[in-house]
């Protein structure tokens, strides 16, 4: 198996106007290459050796995709981290990765305005299966957001499953609008589509009114979405907004979607940026009927990777093949594979067994938060509240969402319910982390023996007094 690289690198020969980036500023594959073999020598020259990490903090753009290009071609494994993140946050995961390198907004502005150079002889394209070329972090719902270790295999073999479940040609386009740093859009559309010959297109910003019209002016025939742009889609935009699209398939599958928009196929999943990106692939056809759940059947699991539901519920998979998951946790003393003795990595989340040994997946097992899709780091926001004498205890959580997903709701002990000294703690904190209601209780309920707070059962508290943020 060549390196992922390399492959990239043999599409843009195949096919010369084969294209990436942004809609609004998108570039051939073969010149983003050269300009990233530039900034990779670039590197280079500035004394970053490959195997050293580097780290982009940074919203999607044409510029990310050479920076991280550019990334592979010079050897060095990136991390892609999420740029609305608080700055002390940031500090605290770059202090766990250790990177050579941090690139941010305008040195990946830069980098995109690169000259074209030489690809021969950079060290990522001779880079070897196992090596790991690239994190991605988990939400931090239970502590520090962790960086998954993945590698060519790991990437390669996922574009193989996913391409084929979409059954993608070089014909197609695909629209992959959700931020690079996620495995959806970077893995399941921009390396899945780039490997299959297609075109992959982004968006700097998700837009429901600009939505349709990019598909439509792009001739977007695969697009790659998640359950909150779905739902926000099916609010606030049309059957007629969307006449006249070429869309012939799609990643997640919703009935009412895919009906209200005549979009004919879709495939749904189960997965994590651990389990290989995603583990369990469902395809789907609205002419031979759907549930209204379709996004819950996993489906069966992906060549080289086994599963199981254990005695409580919780689901487990492992590789056959070494390089189909992720390689593991980075941490300051070395990866962590994460793994027991027999290899079963524990997904944290909830599931069952179809009838015919399909998965369905029921919820993810950890407390977390979910906000248009984004996941809370509930330690973050509470150590935003931890100074403010007037409260005794604390504890966030969460309540469900007129649109979808969770909305963030904060519980507290106090005397009387400190709006100002709450809001304005948590005033530079992305809007997606910030509580949308405080809730003042008599008693915050934890576990008797170790103190831990009982999350799932702050709903059930009497509440004393309400207030909306």
């Amino acid at each position: 198996m060549t390196s992922l690289v390399s492959r990239l690198v043999e599409e843009s020969k195949k096919r010369d106007s084969l294209t990436i980036g942004v809609v609004t500023d998108p570039l051939q594959l073969s010149e983003a290459l050269g300009r990233a073999a530039t900034v990779a020598r670039q590197l280079h020259a500035e004394g970053v050796k490959p195997g050293q990490k580097v780290a982009m903090i940074d919203a999607s753009s044409t510029g990310y995709v050479v920076s991280w290009l550019a990334c592979l071609l010079a050897g060095t494994p990136v991390a892609l981290i999420n740029p609305t993140y608080p700055e002390e946050l940031l500090q605290e995961m770059l202090a766990v990765f250790e990177p050579a390198v941090v690139w941010r907004s305008a040195d990946i502005a830069a980098n995109r305005q690169a000259a074209v150079g030489e690809i021969a002889g950079l060290p990522g394209l001779e880079s070897q299966s196992l090596d790991v070329i690239s994190y991605m972090h988990t939400s931090g719902t239970t502590g520090l957001p962790k960086f998954c270790a993945q590698t060519n295999s790991y990437f390669i073999h996922l574009a193989r499953d996913m391409g084929a479940a979409l059954e993608l040609t070089d014909a197609d386009r695909v629209l992959a609008p959700l931020p690079l740093f996620h495995i959806n859009p970077m893995g399941y559309g921009l390396i899945t589509g780039v490997l299959a010959g297609c075109d992959v297109l982004s968006v700097e910003k998700f837009s429901a009114s600009g939505f349709w019209p990019t598909v439509k002016d792009n001739n977007i025939t695969v697009m790659i979405l998640h359950a909150p742009p779905v739902e926000i889609l099916k609010r606030a935009t049309s059957t007629e907004d969307s006449h006249g699209h070429t869309i012939r398939t799609m990643f997640y599958a919703n009935r009412e979607f895919m009906q209200t928009f005549n979009i004919p196929a879709a495939v749904s999943g189960y997965g994590s940026t651990e389990a290989g990106g995603i583990s369990h692939i469902k395809k789907w056809s609205t002419s031979v009927g759907m549930p209204d759940n379709a996004s819950r059947y996993g489906g069966p699991s992906r060549p080289q990777i086994e599963w199981k539901v254990n005695q409580d519920g919780y689901v487990f998979v492992r590789e056959t093949q070494d390089g189909i998951l992720f390689t593991g946790y980075e941490t300051q003393s070395g990866l962590n594979s994460a793994r027991d003795a027999d290899g079963w990595f524990d997904t944290g989340d909830i599931g069952s067994v179809e009838s015919n040994g399909d998965m369905i997946f029921i919820e993810r097992g950890a407390e977390s938060i979910r906000v248009k899709g984004e996941y809370v780091p509930i330690p973050t926001v509470e150590d935003r509240i931890s100074p403010i004498d007037a409260i005794s205890d604390f504890a966030l959580w969460k309540r469900a969402s007129a649109i979808v997903d969770d909305e963030v709701v904060l519980y507290i002990v106090a005397n009387q319910l400190p709006a100002t000294e709450i809001a304005a703690a948590v005033a530079d904190l992305p809007k997606f982390m910030q509580p949308v209601a405080v809730a003042r209780v008599a008693a915050i309920p934890r576990d008797a023996a170790a103190g831990k707070v009982q999350r799932r059962l702050l709903p059930d508290q009497e509440v004393l007094e309400w207030q909306s943020m």
